[in-house]
């Protein structure tokens, strides 16, 4: 049997897809070590991995954490290198006794793959986003903050790539780092049929589908439609979430909102009884019941509600994101919203629900789609596939 390293970084989004992988990886017998944060802790040991934390080495988290994950690139890429530089050398030194057959790195988590390269280790990189090249770069197009922080955060941009090729990294920039390539084995959580310009991507690239846990069916008797929102657990957005209230106090539905912080629920004015209204949700069970789901477009939301066969109204809060709402708005899956006013929301919701077999016919086939991929399965035998070609 193997031994693996996974790094990813902070953020469930990156993290959440690769449990059902480590989980498939230790069940053939594989030893896994996985270096995250204690936040994970629980789902990774379940398992069956090996958790080593990192929160040590990650930098003071600064308050506006949550408007440079949105807006500001260059901030992000600081207090990634610092987290690299941070961990460089107790890690390394680690990887040099346990001697790792393969590193699966997510695809955004520069010290994994700088430290593959650096020890020589067969690396797979873990995609959970759309694959990214210099084909699906021109989908995004960046906002006029994202552009203004990546405009006037160039210069501390080049301090932490100059910083990095001092550290022996030998790097040209940091687009280089983090875009896919056509020589890394790669795992991408979604479908060929839903990524888009799929035809750019070639044999290195492995399209498993989103990684779902097995979950009991519930069929579930309603007597009115049910409506999902969430901005996921990054994004907060109270004037968002007040506005979905005030666009669907007088319908006929249920909603469940997912707010993220547990104080921002206190800011919220005069809540309806038919909404449900809480910090956090199990979002596949709800997504299980759920007519329409009102998201932000991180890819883990967007894959959920199209594996279970649910319609979205989109709500893009950046560049990334409006490029998974094009694509879901392209095959049919849902309607983007260009502002978020009440009156707009309950358009979208009444539309949708108003044309709902049209809706899941289009979501279907990228569904099937998911479901044929291959799964945490197809992951784990790509990376065992991986290390047999370098042994």
């Amino acid at each position: 049997m193997s031994k693996i390293v996974f790094f990813s970084i902070p953020a469930y989004g990156h993290t959440n897809p690769t449990i059902e992988v480590v989980r498939a990886l230790t069940q053939r017998g594989n030893t896994v070590r996985y270096y995250s944060f204690d936040m994970f802790r629980g789902k990774i040991e379940a398992a069956g991995a090996q958790f080593v934390s990192c929160d040590a080495y990650l930098p003071p988290i600064p308050k506006d954490f949550e408007y440079r994950t949105r807006y500001d690139f260059s901030s992000l890429i600081s207090m990634i290198t610092h987290t690299t530089v941070s961990m460089e050398v107790s890690v390394c030194t680690e990887l040099k006794d346990f001697l790792p057959d393969c590193i699966v790195s997510d695809s955004i988590c520069i010290w994994g793959k700088l430290f593959a390269k650096k020890m020589k280790i067969p690396m797979v990189c873990s995609t959970t986003t759309f694959a990214f090249n210099s084909d699906t770069a021109k989908m995004m197009k960046p906002g006029i903050r994202e552009l203004f922080h990546t405009l006037t955060g160039m210069p501390k941009t080049n301090k932490n790539i100059r910083l990095l090729r001092q550290h022996g990294y030998h790097i040209k920039n940091m687009v280089q780092l983090i875009q896919n390539d056509k020589e890394t084995d790669t795992i991408v959580y979604t479908s060929r049929a839903f990524q888009p310009l799929s035809e750019t991507f070639g044999e290195k690239y492995t399209f498993i589908g989103p990684s779902i846990p097995n979950l009991s069916t519930e069929t579930v008797q309603k007597e009115r439609p049910l409506i999902y929102i969430s901005l996921g657990t990054v994004i907060r957005n109270p004037e968002f979430y007040q506005n979905c209230i005030d666009a669907l106090r007088n319908s006929d539905y249920d909603v469940v909102m997912s707010v993220g912080d547990e104080r921002h629920i206190a800011l919220l004015q005069d809540i309806p009884r038919q909404f449900q209204v809480k910090s956090s949700v199990p979002q596949l069970q709800v997504l299980q019941k759920a007519d329409v789901c009102v998201t932000h477009c991180g890819m883990n939301s967007v894959n959920e509600s199209i594996y279970f066969e649910v319609p979205m109204v989109l709500v893009p809060q950046q560049s990334e994101q409006s490029a998974v709402a094009q694509r879901t708005q392209e095959v049919g899956a849902g309607i983007i919203l260009k502002n978020y006013k009440p009156e707009n929301i309950q358009a979208a919701v009444t539309k949708i629900l108003s044309n709902k077999e049209h809706y899941q016919k289009n979501i279907k086939i990228i569904a099937d789609s998911f479901r044929s991929a291959g799964g945490p399965k197809k992951a784990a035998d790509k990376i065992e596939q991986v290390i047999r070609c370098y042994r």
